[in-house]
């Protein structure tokens, strides 16, 4: 059975670990010696009048030779299998190319062909260099500079004579299948943001991070069918597809048609502010895989506002938006004046990379509240939230006012006068760490403007789970609370209370807030038990600050 691997949009893959060294190691030796854009990408049908394919037409330029060398033996490399074909066979052949031929003396062919002779040299060879230089887009050098790709993916520019500021010897020599330029010395190779976060050792914690959730998947449907055994599919060529969990959720940095914004802290300061997500992506010892849902929760809160697509921003120094922004809470994911002081960018160290700008900060410019801190709210009106009801019936009612959450609320009504109700609300997506929990009251006179205006009171439980997942209930010190039926009222239930651990992105009802009605008979006269229940919500705090 063969298995083989797709590069789904040619993504970085663990490769690039091996890579980046031998990346520094080629690049170190390669520079050792012993009009408009339809006027730089022509048609094949222009290149009819050559006679000489491209490699033909290399072998007359002596101070190729070395170039030639290493393209001969370097094999192509096709679903992630070493074929029999070489580069030099390509160019001898009907595809179409642009050469980007670097002239003997300007980089070290001996080191090359040693990282050949290696078992993975190939796939890094073709990557750092042999795809550095040669491009699917025929392209020719004119005055006004024009942009395109290189075979590797990397984007490059030529024109007034150069490529990526490399002086040509000889430009726009045409043949049979092409064009070449010969260029003065090797083109650099250019990292992208993933690529430099794996092999620069300044970013190496964050690299670590981002490359352990690279995964292949089976993909069935690319795969070639065998026969079936005991009733089970066999697949005489599997495919797989190369992905990163990580990338993409939160922008796929290893996208040489993507352009970005990443804003990076120093390792230090990496380490401080990974450590403190950590904390408050704490899972109970009674979740399954706990550890890897912390460390996953953790790096994608703290990337998730770090990435920028260039592609979505109307004003970038107005502002800075990232792909989860949403109009309806304007408050998260959108960042203000990012240059000036006080902004995420200002004082950062801006360094270009091929598919985008890493900013390098001192300081991580975020808080916890600024980002995945972030307020939990139980809509009232949202009913799939209600874990439990007893003594009551409620439903839900529409007022559009600015002083009501989401334009609704629900209404509880006791089964009888004398009825005192519970209700218990589930709370999503809490984290570890101390919130202000609050619920919002509505007066009666939302509903009914004439209607007689009487406090509820009640008491409150809060339900929540310790670091072993055993259940616990605070129950608010036993108090009282009513509230003013005159207007519209926020109760603090309880101030800065903590949560030893999180209740992130899961679907259990371990955490709750459950209002109890207490009204006795004597204080029925003067209380209602009714209510008009806005939400509940959690407002964090940040009690490092």
């Amino acid at each position: 059975m063969n298995t083989t691997i797709y590069r789904k949009k040619r993504m970085v893959s663990a490769t690039m670990k091996l890579l980046g060294a031998a990346v520094f190691t080629l690049h170190a030796s390669l520079f050792t010696s012993c009009s408009d854009w339809d006027d730089h990408f022509e048609s094949p049908a222009s290149q009819s009048g050559a006679e000489m394919t491209l490699w033909q037409t290399m072998q007359q330029h002596p101070e190729l030779s070395d170039f030639r060398e290493v393209l001969s033996k370097t094999m192509v490399f096709k679903h992630h299998k070493k074929t029999g074909v070489s580069y030099a066979d390509l160019l001898d052949g009907v595809q179409t190319f642009t050469v980007l031929a670097p002239v003997n003396g300007t980089f070290n062919k001996d080191s090359v062909l040693s990282l050949l002779a290696t078992n993975r040299g190939d796939s890094m060879v073709v990557r750092s260099f042999v795809g550095n230089h040669l491009s699917y887009n025929l392209t020719s050098s004119f005055n006004t500079p024009a942009e395109f790709f290189l075979m590797n993916t990397k984007r490059a520019t030529i024109g007034n004579n150069k490529v990526l500021d490399v002086p040509l010897a000889e430009a726009n020599i045409k043949a049979k299948g092409g064009i070449m330029h010969i260029l003065q010395k090797t083109l650099p190779y250019r990292y992208n943001l993933y690529e430099i976060m794996l092999n620069d050792p300044r970013f190496s914690l964050i690299g670590e991070q981002l490359s352990s959730y690279e995964q292949d998947e089976f993909s069935p449907t690319q795969s070639v069918e065998g026969g079936m055994v005991d009733g089970e599919q066999i697949y005489v060529d599997s495919v797989f597809i190369e992905r990163n969990r990580m990338l993409e959720r939160v922008g796929k940095l290893a996208d040489e048609d993507s352009t970005f914004i990443f804003v990076v802290p120093n390792a230090g300061e990496w380490q401080r502010v990974w450590q403190e997500a950590m904390e408050h992506f704490r899972y109970d010892a009674s979740v399954e895989n706990g550890d890897s849902l912390q460390r996953f929760w953790a790096n994608y809160a703290l990337l998730n506002d770090a990435i920028f697509s260039r592609t979505i921003q109307s004003s970038p120094t107005d502002s800075l938006v990232t792909y989860e922004y949403n109009k309806r809470y304007p408050q998260y994911h959108v960042f203000h004046r990012p240059f000036d002081k006080g902004g995420i960018l200002y004082g950062a160290t801006p360094v270009e990379y091929s598919n985008g700008t890493l900013y390098l900060a001192d300081k991580w410019p975020y808080s916890p509240l600024d980002t995945y801190f972030r307020e939990v709210k139980a809509e009232g009106e949202r009913t799939g939230l209600i874990v439990e009801s007893n003594h009551c019936t409620y439903s839900t009612r529409i007022h559009a006012a600015d002083s009501i959450s989401e334009n609704e609320y629900l209404v509880i009504t006791p089964e009888s006068s004398t009825s005192n109700w519970t209700m218990s609300y589930k709370l999503e997506n809490t984290l570890a760490g101390a919130y202000d929990i609050c619920a919002i009251i509505l007066p009666a006179t939302v509903y009914d403007p004439n209607a007689q205006v009487k406090p509820c009171k009640f008491q409150v439980d809060i339900c929540y789970v310790d670091e072993n997942g055993k259940e616990q209930v605070y129950d608010c010190d036993k108090f009282k609370f009513s509230n003013d039926p005159s207007r519209v009222d926020t109760l603090l239930l309880a101030e800065n209370f903590t949560f030893p651990v999180c209740n992130y992105d899961q679907t259990n009802m371990k955490f709750a807030v459950k209002l109890k009605c207490n009204i006795t008979a004597r204080e029925t006269r003067n209380f209602s038990r009714e209510m008009f229940l806005d939400c509940i919500y959690l407002r964090p705090r940040n009690n490092k600050q």
